[in-house]
């Protein structure tokens, strides 16, 4: 009975460890094939992605940091200036205190010469304000500064959403590209079957075997070059959206479902004149920056300044050594200061050839730059909506005569195969037809995919949420 017993505890725990043992394996399985498995990716997660993990919004959020905290503690300029100083020296010989006699009637006061101590100590606490009228436009330029930097910040937010978007279109492109590339393998592949059987039924020469077979080796070095770029894109996609550039995702497709443009041309060229394009909103921000700060130079040069100090001082009475008497005695330190009232201005200013004067004209003569630059820019904006709505009519219209040559190649394309199997036709002509269906399709995924992008671009210029004509 205790040996059945033994044998009955011992297979019981031999089964338990089986199972625990194909239990961890199963997880383990499970969890490499959760990590193998890419992750889908659409163009909205794409854009929050890459908002969050983007290194170089990550820096740009960092500088606007810097500007709220100083747009926060801008009043800090009324806080005093407060400073301790402690002073302790030693006189190179020791100094020599003269005697003097004070004459008194009866009998005079004779006071004897004496060895003063070589060393010296003394303590000093102050504290000091500055007014102006400038203190207070800086305060608010502190303030405006802030302001520019959320919008050169929502600028750089909308640069990335744009790059994002932009790419996200090119891999699917690409990837498109690729697609359509492995059909016409597939189909050059077939041919070449085809080309075989026909040879060696005595149907064909072995000349036709043998273009086809060529015209097969031809495309492979293309489809490694396609994936090749896949990989590559894929790559600096995940490096912008803050991935490791090895990780696998996929992508969801886009569908574009007309070539519809929502508006016409005046009122695009009317929205564009309300400046909303980031790079016009950071300029005119920046431009708002540099006015208060040529109001702050002025009132600097050209308005008096108040100053409020206040002083304490105490002196270890110089008859006495620091290192030998008690420094913690009142009665040792003899104790000054003052309080002082400033009121004064600088005159400089009021000369044309000082240093102040010329920071004067340098501040008017930027300004007048950057007023050259948002008119330039603003001219820009209006010639690049203008392109751009040029370059979506040009697609949309051309897109109807390519959509009825690629029905054509197709049409003819079917006759040729047709043809090259009943042994009508010759592999050339057969092969002709695939190139220019192939040409065809390529160029309309070159169209859909430009209209995208231009789209992308056009909402960026108008200063509108991206996918705003979309859904228009």
């Amino acid at each position: 009975m205790n040996i059945r017993r033994r044998s009955l505890l011992l297979s019981m725990i031999f089964l338990n460890f089986i199972l625990t043992v194909n239990v961890a394996a199963n997880e383990a399985a499970n969890a490499e094939a959760q990590a193998e498995t890419p992750i889908i990716l659409s163009t909205e997660m794409a854009v929050d992605m890459a908002i969050r993990n983007n290194l170089n919004l990550e820096s740009a959020r960092i500088g606007l940091d810097i500007r709220r905290r100083g747009a926060d503690f801008a009043w800090n300029q009324l806080v005093p200036s407060v400073g301790v100083a402690g002073n302790l020296s030693r006189e190179n010989w020791a100094p020599v205190q003269q005697g003097m006699i004070i004459p008194l009637p009866g009998s005079p006061i004779v006071i004897p010469s004496m060895t003063l101590p070589q060393w010296r100590m003394n303590g000093a606490f102050s504290a000091s304000l500055d007014f102006s009228f400038a203190l207070f436009e800086g305060m608010r330029r502190m303030r405006l500064d802030y302001e520019a930097g959320l919008v050169s910040y929502e600028k750089a937010k909308l640069q990335m959403e744009q790059a994002v978007r932009k790419i996200y279109n090119s891999i699917l492109l690409l990837q498109a590209n690729a697609n359509l590339h492995a059909d016409n393998f597939s189909n050059a592949q077939q041919q070449a079957r085809i080309a075989e059987a026909n040879f060696r039924a005595g149907l064909a020469p072995r000349l036709n075997w043998l273009q086809a077979q060529v015209a097969v080796e031809n495309m492979r070095p293309i489809a490694s070059e396609l994936d090749n770029n896949i990989i590559s894109l894929k790559g600096n996609f995940a490096i912008i959206l803050g991935l490791p550039f090895d990780m696998e995702f996929e992508l969801e497709p886009v569908s574009l479902e007309s070539f519809a443009i929502p508006q016409d041309l005046s009122e695009f060229i009317s929205r564009s004149a309300a400046m909303q394009k980031p790079d016009i909103l950071e300029l005119q921000a920046n431009i708002n920056t540099m006015l208060s700060q040529r109001s702050a130079l002025r009132l600097q040069q050209f308005t008096p300044f108040l100053r409020l100090s206040w002083n304490l001082t105490s002196l270890f009475d110089p008859t006495l050594d620091p290192f030998q008497d008690n420094l913690f005695t009142p009665d040792n330190w003899n104790k000054g200061g003052s309080f002082t009232v400033t009121l004064g201005m600088n005159f400089n200013s009021l000369l044309p050839f000082t240093r102040e004067s010329q920071q004067r004209k340098d501040m008017e003569a930027s300004i007048q730059i950057q007023h050259i630059m948002l008119a330039q820019m603003i001219q820009e904006t209006e010639l690049e909506i203008f392109t751009k709505i040029h370059s979506l009519e040009t697609i949309r219209s051309n897109v109807a005569a390519i959509q009825a040559a690629v029905e054509l190649a197709e049409t003819a394309y079917r006759l040729a195969e047709e043809a090259y199997r009943a042994g009508l036709q010759d592999f050339q002509s057969v092969r002709n037809s695939a190139l220019a269906l192939e040409q065809s399709r390529l160029q309309l995924l070159a169209q859909y995919f430009n209209f995208m992008n231009d789209l992308i671009d056009l909402e960026y210029a108008l200063g509108i949420p991206f996918g705003s004509l979309r859904r228009n």
